[in-house]
This record gives structure tokens, C-alpha cells and sequence, in this order.
């Protein structure tokens, strides 16, 4: 008998029709913004899409989190492990930012400006997979640059100073997924787009913030990898297996959710930056795509939009959501 999660879902239909793919901003889709071409090697130096679900970490079986698992979802986090791999020995950067799509705010794109986040993190829908322990710095002055640049771009920011805010399971899950050891500082921004109202998304000021933010990257000198953690196509199971790691019974929600990812993740991996910057308010009303939380745009924006193709490490399905962790390495464009 399987068990009732307090999640639900949404028929999608289908393709939308046209016309509903957003311009190109002018001079976008040609290279990577200015902080992520800096001689010194500070600015970005890669962005990465890093979906969060719990299962993952529940999977992985770190010391970090409560609950134990027999594995699962293996070609997923082998994708994490390529991603690992490259941050660790290619980028080494000083500080990863995340735009985390569980930390939602009705007012204003907040940044945490603790210098310590220290607490236990619990999915209120998984609980039973994700009970994690985390202890790890902020870069605090890059988080308060941002708060300031994006003022500066007319945005409504918050600087969130409260050492007993519990962090949402998507900043943490991705941060664990990219870096388990902990060992980087880092910057997390809150979802000012709920992802969870299927209307069509309002992508505007998440570009704006992506400026800001690869503005405050420079402004402060650091060596950046930001994550975008999002799922992409987002309907799902409401009935869990009895085990949650029995892999017969995942699968994609359905063959037009999977279809619209592959799009997707083709114009990714094709490197217009143009035409993907067009494509992705398609998909998210496609498929009732997570990111419509902001990220993936806040990611792409920060790197200008580039005419870069992405590095696909893995696609998978978590209770039938589509997932993929992809890389894109900057320094490809100063070679």
C-alpha cells in the first residue's frame, strides 16, 4: 500500500500556442557578462542548474542527514559527482551562490547576511527523508553588495539577519548535491516568484537580479559559481512507494513532460543563449516547469545570456519531475 504525501498536481495540456516566447534582449545571447570575463580570474566563472530534491541526499546516505535509504536515483547523482569533480579541480571558486526556489518571500528578493547558518533543515513534505543537519559560513559582504545592487536596479531587497531562520531543504539540498564538504563560502537568494502558482511567469525581475548579482560579484572580486536549483518539468506523483528508493516505479509523470524537457535541454546544449532566454517561459507553461521560481533566468541572466553550449551531466526523474544537472563553464569564452 503506497503512502499519501501532501503534495498535488495539475493536468497540463498541451504545446502552447505561439507567440508566447519572449525577445531576446538586445546584445544578449552573444557572450558572458563583463564579471565573468575578468583577467584576474575573479567574476563567474561558471553557472551550473542544480535541482534539489531531497531524495537525493536521502539516497546518498551523508552523516548530515537523519534518515538512512538503500540508494536510488544513480544516474542523477552520478551527474552530481562529474559537477563535483569539476568545481573541486577546474573552477575553485571562493564563494557558490544559490537562488533557492523553497525559500519564498511574498516581498522582496531576500539574501541571507548571516555570518553563520547553523540549524536543522527539514522537508515539510519529505520529512521522512530529509532531516539534515548543516553548519556552514556566508560570505557576507558579497550578500550585502547584492542587497545594494539590486537596489540600485529598482528592486524591493531584504538583507535577512536572523540566526534562528531555519534555511528551506532546496538551498541546502543543492549546496550538499554540489559541495558536501561544506568547505565554500556561500550566498543564498530567496524565490520572490512563487513556483508553485501555475499562471504565466514573470521573468523581469529575475533578470535584473542576475545583473545585479554578476555586479556584485565583480564589485567584490570573487571567484563565483552560481546555481540555479530548479527542477524543470514539475507534475508528480501523490502516492509514494512503500519503499521510496524502489526504482521500478520511476518514471517521467508523462511522455509530453519528458518530450518538452529534451527540448529543453537540446537548445541548452546547442549554445543560443537567445534562443534559450526565448524558450523557457514555453517550457514552464508546458510542463508547469519549477522555474518559474526564477533561478535558472537569475543564473543565465548573471552570465549575459551566452552564446555558450551547456554540458549536460545527467537527466532523471525524481516521483516523475524532471531533473537535470548541467554546466556552464564561462572560461570556455577566454580560451
Amino acid at each position: 500500500m503506497g503512502r499519501r504525501s501532501s503534495v498535488f498536481h495539475l493536468d497540463v495540456g498541451g504545446a502552447p500556442a505561439g507567440g508566447t516566447a519572449r525577445e531576446a534582449a538586445p546584445g544578449r545571447g552573444v557572450g558572458v557578462s563583463a564579471s565573468a570575463q575578468r583577467a584576474d580570474g575573479a567574476g563567474i566563472v561558471a553557472g551550473v542548474l542544480a535541482p534539489h530534491p531531497p531524495h537525493l541526499i536521502y539516497a546518498e546516505n551523508p552523516p548530515q542527514n537523519e534518515p538512512r535509504s538503500q540508494g536510488g536515483w544513480d544516474v542523477l547523482r552520478w551527474g552530481y559527482e562529474a559537477l563535483r569533480e569539476r568545481i573541486q579541480d577546474v573552477y575553485r571558486p571562493d564563494v557558490l551562490l544559490v537562488h533557492a526556489a523553497h525559500w519564498v518571500t511574498a516581498v522582496g528578493h531576500h539574501v541571507n547576511c548571516e555570518a553563520r547558518s547553523k540549524g536543522v533543515s527539514v522537508d515539510p513534505i519529505f520529512p521522512h527523508l530529509f532531516r539534515y543537519h548543516y553548519d556552514f559560513r556566508n560570505d557576507v559582504e558579497l550578500a550585502e553588495a547584492i542587497v545594494e545592487e539590486g537596489e540600485v536596479q529598482g528592486l524591493t531587497m531584504g538583507a535577512m539577519r536572523n540566526p534562528h531562520m531555519r534555511v528551506d531543504y532546496a538551498t541546502i539540498g543543492a549546496l550538499h548535491l554540489v559541495n558536501p564538504a561544506w568547505d565554500i563560502p556561500v550566498v543564498s537568494i530567496s524565490a520572490n516568484n512563487n513556483p508553485y502558482f501555475y499562471g504565466d511567469a514573470s521573468l523581469d525581475e529575475m533578470e535584473k537580479l542576475g545583473q545585479a548579482t554578476a555586479r556584485a560579484i565583480e564589485r567584490t572580486g570573487r571567484r563565483a559559481v552560481i546555481c540555479a536549483t530548479n527542477s524543470l518539468s514539475h507534475l508528480h506523483w501523490d502516492v509514494e512507494p512503500e519503499l521510496p528508493e524502489d526504482m521500478a516505479c520511476e518514471h517521467s509523470y508523462n511522455h509530453h513532460q519528458y518530450r518538452w524537457d529534451m527540448k529543453l535541454l537540446d537548445i541548452m546544449r546547442e549554445g543560443d543563449g537567445g534562443k534559450l532566454r526565448g524558450f523557457i517561459p514555453e517550457h514552464i507553461a508546458a510542463t508547469a516547469a519549477e522555474t518559474k521560481s526564477g533561478g535558472l533566468t537569475w543564473m543565465l541572466s548573471a552570465l549575459g545570456w551566452p552564446d555558450l553550449p551547456a554540458k549536460v551531466h545527467s537527466y532523471g526523474t525524481v516521483i516523475g519531475t524532471g531533473n537535470a544537472v548541467v554546466e556552464w563553464d564561462t572560461a570556455k569564452v577566454r580560451r
